[in-house]
């Protein structure tokens, strides 16, 4: 059955962490010896203001020290999770899994198995923004200049995804590879044609482009979105509520998770102190990032396709929940 998933909007939350960020007062920014390394995303996208919605309350509530680094996404926040300059990573589920069976962007460097899962945050929606009045369906992208995310993030394989789905490759489209904030300004002075983003709505960067143009989301067909979750079990099919961005008409397309993980090395009582006061206080990180009310129980745990860290494993032990450790 298709889930129609409901997403809160809390744009002036938002807009405040985005404020914090470019102030340069974020915590956990000093890069002291006992701090671990957070990587998240780009400034204009979702991972870096929920990282650090995170780390304020982290650091309020417990003696974990975090740093938080603006990253290129998940396939650099697995690969600085190896070479031991990330602890902790925000990256996509299906990313995730690649990276742990050594497919796709990591078959010819082999599987990367340094990290455990801490938990399922909440669902990123792959959002194709335009404001071309002549393109209304992905097919429409066909010789049009079209932004499919950084190389290497996940956003770029979810477009390769999604426009193969559709019959079309990176040679059917004049492709950009901008993160979510040059996207939307390559839309908002006419530069490229269309974007896909992949986060958890509402996006900063689109709400920014909410502000200053009238724009709009193509939906997917049902049969392509069937197509995508056939080929790969990590979407999901979902809606984006038309309220999300002020539109007139909800959206189908497809998602994936957002998940935080952790590198083996990182101790059981700090990976505890993270999970817990993420659980525990999602109504106080959610007055920073609408995204941290999204958080449950039951799917963070539901991870399958990695193990989980020990320090996680012990606080799920304690609300009754066993999880897959190595």
């Amino acid at each position: 059955m298709l889930k129609k998933r409901i997403i809160s909007v809390a744009l002036i939350a938002t807009m405040a962490v985005g404020l914090v960020a470019l102030t340069g007062c974020d915590k956990g920014t000093a890069g002291a010896d006992n701090e671990l390394r957070f990587y998240t995303g780009g400034k204009d996208g979702v991972y870096y203001n929920y990282g650090q919605a995170l780390i304020d309350e982290i650091e309020d509530k417990t003696d974990t020290k975090l740093y938080i680094q603006e990253s290129g996404g998940s396939q650099d926040n697995i690969e600085a999770l190896e070479s031991g300059d990330a602890k902790i990573a925000l990256t996509q589920s299906d990313i995730m899994a690649y990276a742990y069976n050594g497919s796709r962007m990591f078959s010819e460097d082999g599987a990367v198995n340094d990290f455990c899962a801490i938990a399922d945050l909440y669902a990123e929606q792959l959002q194709i923004v335009t404001c071309a009045s002549d393109i209304r369906t992905v097919g429409d992208l066909e010789g049009k200049c079209v932004s499919i995310g950084v190389e290497g993030s996940g956003t770029y394989y979810n477009a390769i995804d999604v426009l193969s789905a559709y019959g079309l490759t990176e040679d059917d489209i004049r492709p950009e590879y901008k993160d979510f904030g040059d996207s939307v300004d390559g839309l908002m002075d006419g530069t490229i044609d269309a974007a896909i983003i992949v986060a958890g709505a509402p996006t900063q960067a689109i709400e920014h482009l909410e502000s200053e143009t009238d724009f709009h989301l193509i939906a997917l067909e049902d049969d392509y979105a069937d197509a995508l979750v056939e080929s790969c079990p990590y979407y999901e099919k979902v809606y984006i509520p038309g309220d999300v961005y002020g539109l007139p008409y909800d959206t189908l397309t497809v998602a994936v998770d957002a998940v935080l993980i952790a590198r083996n090395d990182v101790s059981d009582d700090d990976v505890y102190n993270i999970l817990s006061t993420i659980i525990e206080n999602k109504d106080e990180i959610a007055e920073n990032n609408s995204h941290g009310a999204d958080i449950d129980l039951t799917e963070a745990s539901s991870i399958a396709t990695v193990p989980y860290h020990s320090g996680a494993a012990k606080y799920y032990e304690e609300q009754g929940i066993t999880v897959t450790t190595r």
